[in-house]
């Protein structure tokens, strides 16, 4: 059954799940407050299905016209009056997220499943900020999104069996395979993956291999496709440390401490891909 989406936030993450529900064949109202991003995910979305046929994949529709029919893009929160399901996924700033939240939860339709995509945030978190805590749902969706084939699904405290249940219907339509989670701050995938990442760039800051080098080693001994480092720069270095800095107001576990690095380098606005420079350059 066709449905109709609200996608918040039209970033790399917001971006590849409007896509991705379109490609679907769901109806998808894509909302950010700047104009600029909005009309940057339009041509993001054609350059990812131009890619999707390079690479012969069969993750639904890519033809970027049809699919970019099916895509609304707004600055606008009226439109989400008659969505049936919304994924949020704001920069991972809790006073930004708070105010997402609060509009959703007065403009949604009480029937609508609203999902958090956070990398690290406590869903049951979201869900205080709502009248109906049971319709929240976590789901971290992995980037690029269209090509990732599984996500976790993240139970907060309230989280009904009837929200789990749309959100895992609304995803195997879209080819994702979900993993469910109980919630806990950076839930499976980002409390190990972040520390890897802060401690790979620790490496960096002390000297004892070059970014190269650091990822080399992951890609050449364990077989991983990418390296810490360059999983860092196509996430986004800030959202990288951001989601540290969440783990460790969290935890209040030093083993959470951002590497200095990660805050200059943010700082300067090397942000990785995204930018054209991180750990890495790009052209």
């Amino acid at each position: 059954m066709k449905r109709r989406v609200g996608v918040i936030g039209a970033g790399i993450m917001g971006t590849g799940v409007a896509h991705a529900f379109a490609s679907g064949g769901h109806e998808v109202v894509l909302l950010d407050c700047d104009g600029e991003a909005l009309e940057k995910a339009g041509l993001e979305i054609r350059k990812s299905c131009r890619l999707q046929k390079l690479l012969g994949s069969s993750a639904g529709d890519t033809d970027a016209d049809a699919l970019l029919s099916r895509i609304r893009l707004t600055t606008d929160y009226d439109p989400l009056v008659d969505v049936d399901f919304v994924v949020e996924n704001v920069t991972e700033k809790w006073e930004s997220k708070q105010t997402v939240w609060r509009t959703l939860d007065q403009v949604c339709p009480t029937s609508t499943t609203l999902a958090a995509n956070t990398s690290a945030i406590s869903i049951t978190r979201f869900a205080s900020l709502t009248r109906h805590p049971g319709r929240v749902v976590g789901i971290h969706f992995m980037n690029p999104v269209p090509l990732k084939p599984m996500v976790e699904l993240i139970r907060g405290h309230h989280t009904t069996e009837e929200a789990l249940d749309d959100a895992r219907s609304i995803l195997a339509s879209i080819g994702k395979t979900a993993v469910l989670v109980n919630d806990a701050p950076g839930f499976v995938s980002n409390r190990v993956l972040m520390l890897t990442i802060n401690e790979a760039a620790f490496l960096v800051q002390e000297g004892v291999a070059s970014a190269e080098d650091v990822d080399r080693i992951f890609k050449g001994c364990f077989g991983h496709k990418m390296g810490p480092l360059e999983t860092a720069d196509m996430i986004g270095v800030d959202t990288i440390l951001y989601s540290i800095e969440v783990l460790q107001e969290s935890f209040a576990d030093s083993k959470y401490r951002p590497c200095p690095l990660l805050k200059k380098m943010v700082a300067a606005g090397l942000l990785g891909r995204k930018s054209g420079q991180g750990f890495f350059s790009y052209p």
